[in-house]
């Protein structure tokens, strides 16, 4: 596409509907296929349309709205980020650096996926000023993924997340109808080693080759003794996983249910984030995704708790709208509206923005 035609873009509804158009069937199937009857990838975005905000007026507060916040001991100028999603080149030849240069120049954080198609060495050496966190997942190859580890952690990515709801693939119906192959001029950029070739089943398939099936908690353990970067668990949905989070030492949590692609009729996560919320408290840092496309569900889910907000497939949209520059019009959309909403409710910095903000639908049936 033009590179300018998403400057007449006014919120993510319109970047989806371009992609959605634009993508091939089987790179579309990829990117937004849900398990099962697709019960929980709906629920993600229909349970923030349930959350009403109760705003707060003529609030005695400097006018401008201030976003900064700080996450692992890293100052950031938003408090959202992009989520690791695997092949970025399917959707623009920027790929993952495209996405990574973007939300750096908004001062947020890039995650990385394991399975990317570009290697972490070029995208830090192309967005040497964003902070990146990498993805991981724990293949078979317990050597290769430690090397893939201690990769990252060379080059200066200043967290891990380990991605814990994904021990077997789940059930993408779409996807088995019509697999996703990896085009022959792309690859695995993470890989430089020998793996697998990835045959004609798809990359879901392929993917499934790779992982180990038989993780538990005891192999956080083995990850703390390879590397020495704080540790993010993705894929929290209980508050009894979140205290075994705690209890394993581990620096923070992603509430997530894999964007609706793994378990169908798992709750959406902004469903789970109150109860994980209320037995963390303080101890550890909480992160979100699932669902997000406004500013306003960026507000939600921090009024909910979380410290800190990432995307999903929104980012993806953008991506495939005009490479880096569309990713950054999309993040600047979110930005305005995260700064709206605050606006109008009162709230003139994050600390402001309080629990009893947000309240389910049936709040209003009580009164």
């Amino acid at each position: 596409m033009d590179p300018n035609t998403a400057a007449s873009f006014c919120c993510v509804a319109d970047f989806k509907e371009f992609a959605l158009r634009s993508l091939p069937k089987n790179v579309v199937d990829y990117y937004c296929t849900g398990s099962g009857q697709e019960n929980t990838i709906r629920n993600n975005r229909t349970a923030f349309d349930k959350l009403r905000i109760r705003p707060r007026i003529l609030v005695d507060a400097p006018g401008k709205v201030d976003i900064s916040t700080e996450v692992l001991g890293c100052p950031l100028q938003i408090p959202f980020g992009i989520a690791p999603s695997a092949m970025q080149k399917l959707a623009h030849p920027d790929g993952e650096i495209g996405n990574a240069k973007a939300i750096g120049k908004l001062g947020g954080v890039y995650i990385h996926s394991t399975i990317s198609t570009t290697s972490v060495e070029e995208v830090a050496s192309a967005a040497p000023d964003t902070i990146k966190w990498f993805q991981i997942y724990f293949l078979k190859d317990r050597e290769l993924t430690k090397r893939v580890v201690q990769k990252a952690e060379k080059v200066g990515y200043r967290a891990l997340v380990f991605t814990a709801d994904a021990n077997v693939m789940g059930l993408r119906y779409a996807v088995m109808k019509n697999p996703t192959e990896l085009p022959p001029h792309l690859k695995l950029g993470n890989f430089d080693w020998s793996v697998p070739e990835i045959d004609t089943l798809g990359l879901d398939s392929y993917l499934n080759q790779l992982l180990d099936h038989n993780i538990s908690w005891k192999d956080i353990k083995w990850l703390k003794e390879i590397t020495k970067l704080p540790i993010i668990i993705k894929g929290i949905l209980t508050a009894e996983d979140a205290l075994l989070a705690i209890d394993h030492g581990v620096s923070a949590i992603i509430v997530s249910n894999h964007g609706g692609r793994q378990l169908d009729s798992a709750p959406a996560s902004i469903e789970a984030l109150r109860e994980i919320v209320k037995v963390v408290g303080d101890k550890i840092d909480i992160f979100f995704d699932g669902g997000v496309e406004f500013g306003m569900d960026i507000f939600k889910a921090l009024a909910l708790g979380a410290k800190m907000v990432f995307l999903g497939k929104s980012a993806l949209w953008g991506l495939t709208c005009g490479g880096e520059k569309g990713i950054q019009k999309l993040l600047e959309i979110l930005q305005h509206e995260l700064v709206t909403t605050m606006g109008l409710t009162g709230c003139q910095n994050l600390k402001a923005i309080k629990k009893n903000m947000v309240v389910h639908e049936s709040y209003y049936d009580t009164l």
